[in-house]
């Protein structure tokens, strides 16, 4: 009997475990992001160079998290959940101290992707172990508790990133990351258990390209994963654009930027405490149309407001935490549905929706880049995302529920 067979019976983790282990990794890759953006108007300043070459620096960033998705997800279910996070969390590390060092704003563009790749394997292995122990509603529950635990790192993280760099400038910041890598090394050493066994004829380059083809050619993975990649994706586009509207355009400093974020991760926070009891009485799947609701409201209200009024705090925040609370309605269902019906190769179904999301928030970075203006992308690429979500989400629960998944929704 293998270990996932096993743990249906006696899970290897509880699940209070299995979803603080799983916040914490997941965490990383936010929080980094996080802490990193009130810097990056005074990066501009500071090595004289363009914002655009400022945001490159979160662009390579999520580059590195995106297709380190494809490759440390896969790794972890031949050679093991643990050995993968320890060697991804070295590179992690290892970006975090040469960014603390670079001399040049090239260097540190560098730096964060390599800081991208390390942090890859948070979003992979956190849910991949949820799937290794947990399917239905009991996976949902752990989704939704993680998204309550994870929402207030990403809260947190701009206000400790904008006091720590007026305090002591913004190499301290990357100070802040190394230290948060070694606590969760610690973490992964004494807290996590393996919940695979090691088997290398899962990594091989055909395995691995039958996997992915498999994950690629189901609608009812693929469309799970495009509401997540929208909704999730639209919040890592507009890390890159609201420090150049709240703090150039409005002009908050970067520590009353970290604090106004609050009321985006906030509104995360509140969405996944009412998400919480919601899904007790009647299950993830049921609240999603509550989810979608409130993530149209706020891409319609960023869409007009946007473009008939000057920005202000409330008329750009305002929108946004509309959308982050209805985020918070879709994650639960969506994330266990895009995992439920390949337990064999829960790691490579968690890198590839991982993926789609990173790969939705550099994609919508881009698009954003091009545009130009950060008030104008805010208003046009943010619906957009949303648009694909919500038609992602009405397009999957048209399709019939597959025999192997079982009565995850009702």
């Amino acid at each position: 009997m293998n270990a996932q067979q096993g743990a249906a019976i006696v899970p290897a983790m509880s699940e209070r475990r299995v979803g603080l282990v799983g916040a914490l990794l997941i965490a990383i890759g936010p929080v980094s992001m996080a802490l990193f953006t009130p810097a990056m108007p005074e990066l501009v300043r500071h090595f004289g160079t363009t914002e655009a070459a400022v945001k490159l620096t979160l662009s390579l960033y999520f580059a590195g998290f995106a297709l380190a998705q494809l490759v440390c997800g896969p790794l972890s279910d031949g050679l093991g959940r643990k050995p993968v996070t320890y060697g991804f969390l070295l590179i992690y590390l290892i970006g975090s101290v040469v960014a603390l060092v670079a001399p040049t704003v090239e260097t540190l563009i560098i730096a964060r992707f390599i800081q991208g790749v390390g942090a890859a394997v948070g979003v992979a292995i956190s849910r991949a172990i949820v799937r290794d122990l947990f399917v239905g509603e009991r996976s949902a529950r752990i989704m939704n508790f993680m998204g309550i635990v994870l929402a207030a790192g990403p809260a947190l993280a701009p206000t400790i990133g904008g006091v720590t760099m007026e305090a002591f400038g913004w190499h301290a910041i990357f100070v802040v990351m190394v230290i948060a890598a070694m606590v969760v090394v610690l973490v992964v050493r004494f807290s996590m258990v393996e919940t695979v066994v090691r088997d290398v004829s899962r990594i091989r380059p055909a395995a691995l390209v039958r996997a992915y083809g498999t994950l690629l050619a189901t609608p009812y993975f693929m469309l799970s994963s495009l509401v997540m990649a929208g909704a999730i994706g639209a919040l890592y586009t507009q890390a890159t654009i609201l420090p150049f509207i709240l703090i150039d355009r409005v002009g908050l400093t970067p520590t009353e930027f970290g604090m106004g974020m609050l009321m985006q991760s906030g509104s995360f926070f509140l969405g996944s405490l009412a998400a919480r009891p919601a899904m007790a009485r009647v299950g993830a799947f049921r609240i999603l149309p509550v989810g979608a609701a409130f993530i149209a409201a706020g891409s319609l209200a960023l869409a007009t407001l946007l473009h008939l009024y000057e920005p202000s705090f409330l008329i750009v925040m305002t929108p946004a935490a509309l959308y982050a609370f209805g985020i918070a309605f879709m994650l639960p269902a969506m994330s266990t549905a895009s995992l439920a019906l390949y337990p064999h190769i829960a790691g490579a179904a968690a890198s590839l929706a991982g993926f789609l999301q990173m790969g939705g928030g550099l994609l919508g970075g881009l698009v954003a880049a091009a545009i130009g203006d950060p008030v104008a992308a805010m208003g046009t690429v943010i619906p957009g995302m949303g648009l694909l979500s919500i038609a992602s989400w009405l397009l999957w629960k048209r399709l019939p529920e597959p025999p192997s998944v079982g009565r995850i929704a009702p």
